[in-house]
């Protein structure tokens, strides 16, 4: 029988999973999903934005395949240092499939970029997300928008439009949401009022999609403006018909934005396209006060280039948002230029060579591109690959149940009853607050729901 370990319990490992159990080639395989997290799901529990309901109901399809009878949910397990060596994975299993993302967030690299108040949109979304590594406490009253008037997001793809969404939000649209209930305080009492999304190059070469913009446009008690001057800059603007659809469809929602008399509201988006920030500035107390940007302007590459004319915006509150990036597994190879495993197919490979039994699928392979559903097709190839080997990995003797091993080495995974108290722990907590759902967002408290087996 194929015993196989999948580390990461997102969309791509979960994906990786129901292909493996569906499958009939190899009938019976086992499938034991790893993570690091007391809870399933990844980057849909912790990445997709609260007020993306719609999205989050994802989480029901994956349950269905972390439910099915061969596939078993081994939660806080750690694989790499200071906790389960990847080596010691391996002995346990026939393959192993690593599904881990990309852990990390690129930097700007410009000076003023670490003053306090300046910050990845990966920790505010893991903020309003209540991932545990991301506690609350940490922070004043207030959290991320404490003493902030104005915010600037630089980037301009999804995540970029997630986080300002967000900001521009009241209680009253977050309140329904499992938001965890200090950011949910900080977020309903902010001050921020001004918030500037900016992009280096114009709105045709944009990373958002149409209708994570749109939402922007239909925000209660909030004015979008764009600058029909840095739309005009865009040589495709004038005339955007030979624009992929998406990229089109951007342009003309933009275009009605700028061409529409102002509206009244509260709290105000700016959109902002060709600057480049150049650097962080700080105020008289040493926290951001400010972001220079450089006016860019296209260049005959598809790329921009700078003109040395400068901007200073101001800003209390400065979220990066300008992509992933892997980060290396300790025992496997990693390529630093583009932050992925090396592999053919999905089999991972060293020095040039397929290591037999080691599998990669989702971020940690192809880099940070595609949506959710990117990642079926991707953990389909991989899981493709794994089981042509089959035939020679199940001559590999291994234990008859790797969680026994697992637990004789000291671990104590969180198992599917263990979330399943978690799930129960968030409902209690949100019904006692007099809100539905709400994340429990540290990790003794999920740590002690999960150990509450028995709660009612």
């Amino acid at each position: 029988m194929l015993q196989v370990a999948v580390v990461g319990s997102g969309p791509s490992g979960v994906y990786a999973a129901q292909s493996l159990v569906q499958q009939e080639r190899v009938p019976g395989v086992r499938v034991d999903v790893l993570d690091r997290l007391p809870c399933p799901y990844g980057l849909v529990r912790y990445g997709v934005a609260p007020d993306h309901e719609k999205i989050k109901s994802l989480q029901s399809t994956l349950r269905t395949v972390l439910e099915h009878e061969r596939v078993r949910f081994l939660g806080g397990v750690l694989v790499g240092p200071d906790g389960l060596p990847a080596a010691r994975l391996r002995e346990l299993y026939h393959a192993v499939v690593y599904c881990v993302g990309a852990a990390t967030d690129r930097h700007l690299g410009v000076p003023g970029e670490e003053l306090p108040g300046s910050w990845s949109a990966t920790d505010f979304v893991s903020w309003y997300s209540a991932h545990p590594d991301m506690v609350s406490d940490g922070f004043a009253a207030g959290g991320f928008v404490a003493g902030a008037r104005a915010a600037v997001v630089i980037g301009v793809g999804n995540v970029a439009v997630d986080v300002t969404r967000i900001l521009a939000r009241g209680a009253a649209e977050l309140s329904p949401t499992d938001m965890p209930q200090a950011a949910l305080a900080a977020l309903s009492g902010s001050r921020v009022r001004e918030i500037q999304m900016v992009g280096r190059r114009g709105p045709s070469q944009a990373r958002f999609t149409t209708k994570e913009l749109r939402e922007l446009g239909g925000l209660p008690d909030t004015e979008v403006v764009v600058d029909p001057a840095e739309l005009a800059l865009d040589p495709a603007y004038a005339d955007p018909s030979a624009l992929p659809a998406a990229q089109r469809r951007n342009v003309e929602v933009l275009r009605g934005w700028a061409e529409r008399p102002p509206a009244a509201g509260s709290r105000r988006i700016r959109l902002r396209f060709f600057l480049r920030p150049v650097e962080v500035l700080p105020d008289a107390g040493g926290r951001v006060g400010a972001v220079r940007f450089e006016r860019t302007l296209p260049d005959s590459l598809g790329g921009v280039t700078g003109t040395g004319r400068y901007e200073d915006i101001e800003a209390q509150l400065v979220l990066r948002s300008v992509g992933y990036r892997g980060v290396p597994l300790e025992g496997l190879p990693f390529d630093a230029d583009h932050g992925t495993v090396p592999h053919l197919a999905g089999r991972v490979l060293r020095d040039g060579s397929v290591a037999p039994g080691e599998y990669v699928a989702g971020w940690i392979k192809r880099g940070p591109t595609g949506v959710i559903g990117t990642n079926r097709p991707c953990a389909k190839e991989t899981v493709t690959s794994l089981l042509e080997d089959a035939p020679a990995l199940v001559q590999r003797e291994v234990p008859p149940d790797p969680l026994a091993a697992l637990r004789a080495a000291g671990l104590r995974p969180v198992d599917w009853s263990g979330w399943q108290a978690i799930e129960r722990a968030e409902a209690r907590l949100g019904a006692s607050l007099g809100r539905g759902v709400v994340k429990l967002p540290d990790w003794q408290s999920l740590m002690n729901a999960a150990r509450t087996e028995d709660a009612p």
